[in-house]
Formats: structure tokens, sequence, C-alpha cells
């Protein structure tokens, strides 16, 4: 029990200078808080409602959100908060968001295969994100992990344009992922596809797949996470926010279907960082740009 509390409780009986000395605290300070009381209990039930609002922010989105992007929807429905107080809200309720865990190597390179683009000079790091903003990017990638996964990334506006799920890891995975690009897009005429060195992307039937798209290939540096960092994210952002802690799923319909759930929030409502939290969606809307309807391959 708070001491003051205890003070204010016995005062009657004991004497609130005995009480004090007793607890050791000081009279000015029991009264200061007594006076106070009015104005925390007002903060109290304020806390109360805002906790209650955070719940179902962070309920809807199967408890991915943190406080920055909890901040972000309380705004858009109209209210006037600040990151601070929702952060000490959640502190107190237990809430947290889904966090970062450590990556693994997916990447599984053919030594004998030939480079795309891998013989062009490295840009540094500020200039190549700009140019690839520029140049209408695509970053695609696999995952070993359940569901295996293929997906393409438009960089300009961070949608998902094209994915495939198959339960093998052969370049069928990235191809069908590439068309449903391409239905999605409509063209991708003049793009450029950014891949590591995976085996399946330095196959001919991909390189064969990207030249009847009209898309450019080009892959990363051997050694460098930066170069397909963003794919590399977004892989690492799927599965720690649709697995949660598990290893796999138990079935493949339920890994299907989550995969499924999870990617068209990703476009039509997870909020994204970088995109001044907005899903990509609602920044290709704002952006008055092609908005994008998730499509799946498989």
């Amino acid at each position: 029990m708070n001491r003051f509390q205890f003070v204010a409780d016995h005062h009657r009986r004991y004497g609130v200078k005995r009480l004090c000395i007793i607890l050791g605290i000081a009279r000015s300070s029991f009264y200061d808080w007594r006076r106070t009381a009015a104005d925390r209990a007002a903060r109290h039930a304020a806390d109360a409602r805002l906790a209650s609002r955070i719940r179902a922010v962070h309920r809807e989105p199967d408890g991915t959100y943190g406080v920055p992007r909890i901040t972000a929807e309380l705004r858009e429905a109209g209210e006037r908060v600040n990151h601070k107080p929702i952060s000490r809200v959640m502190r107190g309720a237990g809430l947290v968001g889904v966090r970062l865990r450590r990556r693994h190597r997916t990447t599984v390179a053919d030594p004998a295969a030939a480079k795309a683009g891998s013989d062009r000079p490295r840009l540094h790091r500020k200039r190549a994100e700009h140019e690839i903003r520029r140049r209408h990017y695509l970053s695609p990638a696999g995952r070993r992990e359940v569901p295996l996964f293929g997906h393409v990334i438009d960089l300009a506006s961070r949608p998902l344009a094209g994915w495939a799920i198959a339960d093998h890891m052969r370049t069928d995975l990235e191809t069908d992922a590439l068309a449903a690009a391409e239905r999605t897009r409509g063209s991708l005429a003049g793009a450029v596809m950014h891949t590591d060195h995976g085996a399946q992307y330095t196959s001919r039937a991909f390189a064969g797949a990207c030249r009847q798209a009209g898309v450019g290939q080009s892959m990363s540096a051997i050694g460098s996470s930066a170069d397909n960092a963003l794919a590399e994210s977004f892989n690492a952002t799927f599965k720690r926010e649709t697995l949660q802690g598990r290893k796999t799923w138990s079935r493949e319909r339920e890994a299907r279907l989550d995969a499924f759930g999870w990617l068209n929030r990703y476009n039509t409502r997870r909020r994204h960082s970088r995109l001044g939290q907005r899903s990509p969606i609602a920044y290709e809307t704002a952006s008055e740009t092609t908005s994008t309807t998730l499509t799946p391959a498989a």
C-alpha cells in the first residue's frame, strides 16, 4: 500500500504527525499528495481509457504493433496523443509489439552460375537507395522455413507486388511470384529485379522469365547483406509476425491462411515506418500512383 494512503486511512485514529514520523515521510509531502488527489484520479481514469483503446488497436494486427504504429493508428482515428504516454501505458499494461529476432542464412548460391549485374561498380549505400527508388526497383526473396515463400516487392512504395507459396525451393517458386507481380502491375517493362545469389536467381529459367517480362537483372555483392536489406527485413518481419515464436505451422493449410492474411494486411493495413507510418496502398493512393492488389500465384 502507498504510505500516503496509509496515513490518509488511519490519521483520525493515530494522527498525521505520528504516522508520518513512523513511516519516514514529511507531513508537507502528505498534504501535497492529498491536495492533488483529484488530479491523480483524473489521470488514472484517462490512462484507463487510453489503455482500453490501445488494447483494441494492439489486438487487431495480432499483437504485432509497438508504440510508433499504435500512436499512428490512434492519431488517424482522431486521438490527440503523444508516443510517451502510450509507451508508459503499454508498459504498465504489459503490452509490447513483436520484436526482431536473430536472422538465419537462407541463400544457397550456385558457384558455377553467372552473376547478373555483378560486374557493375558498387554504389555508396545512400546513392544506391536513391537509385533504386528512381528506377522503380523490384526485390524478391525465397524462404526455406515453412511456408516456402517467394515474393516481389516494389521498392518505390514498398507494396508486395506478387507472391507465391510452394512445397519446394525450385526456380518455379520465384518465376510464379514474378508472374503474379506482372499481373498485378499490368507491366514490369523497364523495371530492375534485384536479388541475392541464390541458385534460383542465377538459373536460365529465371533469366528467361525476366527477359520475357522486360525486367533487367541485378545481384547484390557477395557478403554484403546491406545490398539486399529490404528483402531480408521483409522476410524477418513476415516470419516473426506470423509465427510469433513458433518454429513452424502444424499444417500446410494453416500456413497458407496465416500467410495470406498477413500479406493482405501488409499491403492494405500494416503501417510502414519508411512511408510515414502509412500502409503501402495508402501511400500509393496519397501519391496518386497505381494501387496494388495482392495477387497470389499459388
